[in-house]
């Protein structure tokens, strides 16, 4: 129990008022002692008529996991007795959960003979990925006076598991899936007029290709057939996640790499779903997950387990020792979308090397996130001395960005640098590209 600003500032009223007193009669100062007492007294029953610490009881339900980019919330219940009071609550959140204002609740009785009660939603920001707690609840309230203030703190310990994104994955299976798709687990992306696998034939009408159409179907048929072709199967792609130290800078409030890892289970599912087998590799200066290309949909649980083990390090990447040893395990041609990172020209310098290498015998799909505010910085109108500093060397960031990616496809890699935004889609658009043109 401890006095509040108001009992500071009513303590701090009798001063004027024994001044005045004794400036009109020196006799007057008993005026102070009697204002003195009056003070304590309402403090003294301010307190008592204070709800006690031993009535407020605060449980928390807190959700098991929850989606990297996506706010939650966790739940507290404040019940006491059946005096009412207005408590301000403010919850101690682990460093990777987005510290949260505090609230208020105002617990009212029920009913007659009802305790009181009320409940407090706690937003839940994640800002990384793993297991984060919400630690303890911090209560305060004051008597019906205002003068005197108690506190609480309740330790609560319920984690959280904060994981990889797979909102989108699942909102645009259910947008592919039709009716059918539900009763047969299966939906077969064809392709068609694309590719050289021969798919069915269909009877020639003007507007098809001339070229397509089967000459000696269609003379024992009778009427003018072509051929229908799809995009070919079962080619290995292999996404390889950069954990260095620079994909851990938040962009949009979530760190780069968990962007890259929403992105490739993504992509990964699209492949699966297409036929493809996928691989996943994990490396910052060494390689820390790998896992063997297969296909089936089966293949996108382990896909997902492993990325979710891919954890943040505080090292630079290592591109010579990675690229080499993706080398030797790939023994077929195969498309490696590889999630990393750069500063300016200097530092990729080691990077667009090894791409270069690796390029020669896979095909390589480079993916970056761009930070949409370096742009701001870059095209806004300086105001300030600061301001102009910032935006000259954003558009030096900007420029040398542009001349890695340059680099980058004239050694033959296909570049996505894209905002996140627009991340996820660009890098499957880019992928169903490449897969109609049979580029791998």
């Amino acid at each position: 129990m401890r006095p509040t600003l108001r009992c500071l500032i009513v303590f701090l009223a009798g001063i004027p008022v024994a001044l005045g007193a004794v400036a009109i009669h020196p006799r007057l100062w008993t005026v102070w002692l009697a204002y003195l007492g009056a003070a304590i007294t309402l403090a003294g029953l301010d307190g008592l008529l204070a709800m006690p610490r031993r009535k407020l009881r605060i449980a928390a339900r807190v959700p098991e996991q929850l989606f990297i980019g996506e706010a939650g919330s966790a739940m507290l219940e404040l019940s006491a007795g059946r005096r009412g009071a207005a408590v301000e609550v403010l919850a101690e959140l682990d460093d990777a959960l987005a510290p949260q204002p505090t609230g208020r609740a105002v617990l009212r009785p029920a009913g007659p003979r009802q305790p009181a009660r009320a409940e407090l939603p706690i937003a839940l920001v994640p800002r990384r990925r793993g297991d984060h707690a919400l630690r303890a609840v911090h209560a305060r309230w004051t008597g019906p006076l205002g003068l005197v203030e108690r506190r609480l703190a309740v330790a609560i310990d319920k984690k959280v598991g904060v994981v990889p994104n797979l909102g989108l994955v699942r909102a645009i299976a259910l947008r592919m899936f039709s009716d059918h798709s539900f009763m047969t687990g299966l939906k077969v992306e064809k392709f068609l007029g694309d590719g050289s696998e021969f798919e069915a034939l269909r009877e020639f009408v003007p507007g098809l290709d001339h070229r397509a159409i089967d000459w000696k179907s269609s003379a024992r048929h009778r009427k003018l057939l072509c051929q229908e072709f799809r995009a070919e199967r079962n080619h290995q792609v292999v996404l390889a996640v950069d954990a260095g130290q620079l994909m851990a800078e938040p962009v949009g409030g979530v760190p780069k790499l968990d962007h890259a890892i929403n992105a490739a289970i993504l992509l990964g599912w699209f492949c699966l779903r297409t036929g493809d087998r996928v691989g996943l590799i994990g490396f910052d200066e060494r390689v820390r997950q790998w896992a063997e290309p297969a296909g089936g949909m089966h293949t996108f649980q382990r896909l997902q387990a492993m990325s979710a083990e891919i954890d943040y390090r505080a090292v630079e990447t290592n591109y010579t020792l990675t690229l080499a040893e993706l080398s030797t395990r790939l023994r077929r041609r195969s498309l490696v979308v590889l999630f990393t990172d750069f500063l300016d020209t200097v530092t990729a310098e080691l990077m667009i090397d090894n791409v270069t290498r690796l390029a020669r015998r896979h095909l390589v799909l480079f993916v970056a996130v761009r930070d949409p505010s370096v742009e701001t910085r870059a095209l806004a109108r300086p105001r300030s001395l600061v301001a102009l500093h910032e935006a000259v060397v954003a558009g030096d960031f900007g420029r040398e960005r542009h001349v890695v990616l340059e680099r980058l496809r004239r050694a033959g890699a296909h570049c996505i640098d894209a905002a996140p935004a627009q991340f996820s889609m660009a890098l499957v658009n880019r992928y169903l590209e490449i897969k109609r043109r049979e580029l791998f």
